[in-house]
């Protein structure tokens, strides 16, 4: 564990200096209006466990029940943020921003920061070697990024060939994944990877002991193998152990989703509690269609197209279905309460979506704050997050942790 310790000591000395360099910028600006815009200018934010300094606001704080800024990025510059962590304790950000290069902070011992280091650190610091990406995803302790030239990769823990080249060994700078082109959406899973392609095929690769690969196989597998019996698929989701894929154009009142992998909680939604390994169909009643799905840990989530309404499946032990209770469900169940809803994603035990007024809800588990709504108490209902933005447009969770990003 020295090489965290050693991070963490470097990070803080960084920040310190950052801090001490400030009032010098400060001073250095232009007095006036133009100064007061640039300090109320809109930042990435960021709440929940913080550890292993996921929140990326330069510090270790146990943890923040309202949102801290990350620091050093403005909102204007980020195009896209993805979340990892695989426990209550850990994660890492990242964001992709306007140049196409990648942004990421928090824990580092598997090098999923991409920075070349096992250092974990609590600010952000650029992925190297990555210049050209336009997609990111982040899993337990690894990270992709879609590139504009339709290939992927990836680095982090690859215990389980989750980085797709061929090998099981970590990688603290992005590596190619093998055999991949026209890839147009990547998902990644606590220990295993998804690709879409242009043709309405999913790829996946890494751990398969839940049959997460959908290949019919338990075997993990360190390249890129094809997801049996999916055609026209337009969107993916990565669970910890599971996946769900939107068959058919996103809204359109003949599509389905599909799901496979891990189900002992009923996250595939097919009203059992049996691994499938292969995928199957997601059973309910999508009235107008399916628009966006996500998925927690263990538990699944889409929204109907014809009125935004949210409906999720799955785990519950912690109210992170929203129902109001916290039985598990095989089969999905509308969130009462809340219209309107334009993003949706899942943590450990938890889940935040974006509604359409740019204000953030979430609910589930708590115990770290990544609720944001200035408590530490679960709720099985939604509640109002303390964002301090307006217009808010991303938002992200870790499929394995406990804290919350929006921008």
């Amino acid at each position: 564990m020295y090489p965290i310790r050693t991070g963490r000591r470097l990070a803080a000395a960084l920040c310190s200096l950052a801090v001490a360099l400030v009032p010098i910028a400060a001073h250095a600006a232009a007095p006036g209006a133009g100064h007061a815009q640039a300090r109320q200018e809109k930042r990435l934010k960021s709440w929940g466990n913080n550890r292993s300094g996921q929140l990326g606001d330069g510090t270790w704080t146990d943890f923040r029940t309202t949102a801290t800024t990350v620091l050093g990025l403005t909102s204007a510059e980020v195009v896209k943020i993805a979340a990892g962590g695989g426990g209550s304790q850990t994660g890492h950000g990242l964001a992709l921003l306007t140049d196409r290069t990648v942004q990421s902070w928090g824990a580092n011992g598997s090098g999923q920061l991409g920075d070349g280091s096992v250092f974990s650190h609590n600010a952000p610091g650029q992925v190297v070697n990555l210049s050209s990406a336009r997609d990111i995803a982040a899993g337990g302790w690894h990270s992709l990024a879609l590139l504009d030239d339709g290939t992927v990769v990836a680095w982090g823990r690859n215990n389980y060939g989750q980085l797709g080249n061929g090998t099981n060994a970590d990688s603290s700078v992005p590596v190619r994944v093998e055999g991949l082109n026209k890839v147009i959406a990547i998902a990644a899973g606590l220990n295993h990877s998804l690709a879409l392609r242009q043709d309405g095929t999913v790829w996946a690769w890494g751990y398969n002991i839940n049959g997460q690969l959908g290949d019919g196989t338990s075997a993990s597998r360190n390249v890129p193998t094809q997801v049996g019996g999916l055609t026209g698929i337009t969107k993916i989701a990565a669970g910890c152990n599971h996946n769900l894929a939107l068959a058919g154009a996103p809204g359109s009142s003949g599509n389905a989703v599909k799901a496979w992998g891990y189900n002992a909680s009923g996250q595939l939604g097919d009203n059992s509690t049996v691994n499938r390994y292969t995928p199957v169909d997601t059973q309910g009643s999508w009235t107008g269609g399916v628009s966006r799905i996500a998925a927690g840990c263990n538990h699944s989530m889409a929204v109907t197209d014809s009125d935004n309404r949210l409906k999720e499946w799955g785990q519950n032990v912690s109210g992170q279905l929203g129902d109001g209770t916290t039985d598990h469900r095989t089969t999905p169940v509308t969130v009462p309460g809340i219209r309107g809803v334009q993003l949706v994603a899942g943590g450990r035990e938890h889940t935040i979506a974006l509604l359409g007024d740019n204000t953030v809800r979430s609910w589930g588990n708590n115990g770290s704050g990544q609720l944001g709504n200035g408590t530490t108490t679960d709720s099985s209902t939604p509640v109002t997050t303390l964002t301090a933005l307006t217009g808010v447009d991303k938002i992200a969770a870790p499929v394995g942790g406990d804290f919350s990003l929006a921008n």
